[in-house]
């Protein structure tokens, strides 16, 4: 049980702080768009990167840093482009009505959910490389750490996709999405440079 919070903390240290896919979900529910299988994308990506880790994955990649590489620049663009898209949301806002049908598709938004997770090299230092590190430290009990660090990721990805509905009574306003999606592209922009020059 011990090993098991120690994985669930350390988990959740790592994806609480605001980034693409938080920010990305923050949206999602805050529209109540496809919330269910976007949180379930998030969290299966996760408990499969850190299983992989335990696995040994982080070995592999460790020998192949070129992967990183590809990862980092593919990844700096997309999140460049969904910057953009935020920035033109923001100087023309749209607000939502109760009953609103969700305007983008399953798979567009399956397809912008995996770019951000995939496309990350951070996302595999953190979960396949750190983690699947750390829970190798525990031995022979590597496997608990490791589903107590996806039952964090679960936890966190239900709490901040379907907990944005709390922010409800501001979804009519136009402001509220002007200043949402300036905080988005912000975001972006940080996480885009961060991977290209590491600032």
């Amino acid at each position: 049980m011990l090993i098991a919070l120690t994985g669930m903390i350390t988990g959740l240290s790592l994806i609480i702080a605001i980034g693409a896919q938080n920010a990305f979900i923050l949206r999602l529910g805050l529209k109540r768009e496809h919330v269910l299988l976007a949180v379930l994308f998030c969290s299966l990506a996760d408990a499969l990167l850190i299983f992989a880790g335990i696995a040994g994955l982080g070995r592999v990649i460790e020998q192949a840093p070129i992967l990183l590489e590809i990862l980092r620049y593919a990844g700096a663009a997309y999140l460049a482009w969904f910057g953009f898209s935020a920035i033109k949301r923001a100087i023309k806002p749209e607000v939502l009505t109760a009953g609103q049908a969700a305007t983008s598709s399953v798979w567009k938004t399956i397809g912008s959910l995996a770019a951000i997770t995939f496309l990350n090299p951070h996302v595999y230092l953190d979960t396949v490389i750190l983690l699947g590190s750390i829970g190798n430290q525990f031995a022979p009990s590597q496997w608990v750490f490791g589903f107590g660090a996806a039952a964090g990721s679960f936890a966190w990805f239900f709490g901040l996709g379907f907990g944005a509905r709390l922010l409800s009574k501001y979804v009519q306003k136009p402001m509220f999405w002007r200043v949402l999606d300036s905080f988005i592209a912000i975001v972006m922009f940080t996480i885009a440079m961060y991977l290209l020059f590491g600032l």
